[in-house]
């Protein structure tokens, strides 16, 4: 199940989208280096206005490269870092890894796996109708969010594009990913 790392992404200020970057860094802790949601305590504004002492479990978004072949199909144009995450990745099912995963990015970073990232109306506004294509549904009806997952660091260390992701999958039982 492993995979590799197709862009790393991070952005100083507030945007939907973040530019990609040659490397970032990742402090464990904390997250990106320089990025508007690194943080002990959570950076997403919405978040913040509810309780800003509660702790940051979004500090690195990931998104799986393959959503953007399944969306191209639907006629939306959609490269690395434009839906604003941090690393964006290839070969790996993330949306159906289970809560404590860690993935070895690179030689020395470690992230652990929290949740699903929910996916906003700015999405919308980025590109019109793109929601409904990063909001699906199970066989049952219930909405499976397809717009990556959240993790926190627990290793610090620099992440490229071409670097080897390494898959741990924790203990069992396997709790599947939620809304963090």
């Amino acid at each position: 199940m492993d995979g590799s790392v197709s862009a790393v992404s991070s952005n100083g200020t507030y945007s939907f989208t973040k530019p990609n970057r040659e490397s970032i860094r990742l402090i464990a802790g904390l997250g990106v280096e320089g990025d508007v949601h690194a943080g002990a305590t959570v950076k997403h504004r919405f978040r913040m206005k509810k309780d800003p002492s509660q702790p940051n479990l979004r500090q690195v978004h990931l998104i799986h490269e393959e959503l953007f072949d399944e969306v191209r199909g639907a006629g939306f144009e959609v490269a690395a870092g434009e839906l604003g995450e941090n690393v964006t990745t290839r070969g790996i099912d993330l949306l159906g890894l289970p809560v404590g995963t860690l993935l070895h990015l690179g030689g020395e970073a470690v992230v652990e796996v929290t949740g699903l990232r929910n996916p906003c109306t700015q999405i919308d506004t980025f590109q019109k109708g793109l929601m409904k294509q990063v909001v699906g549904r199970d066989a049952e009806g219930r909405a499976r969010f397809k717009s990556g997952i959240m993790s926190v660091v627990v290793a610090g260390g620099l992440v490229r594009a071409g670097d080897l992701v390494k898959v741990v999958l924790p203990d069992g039982p396997h709790l599947p990913l939620e809304i963090v």
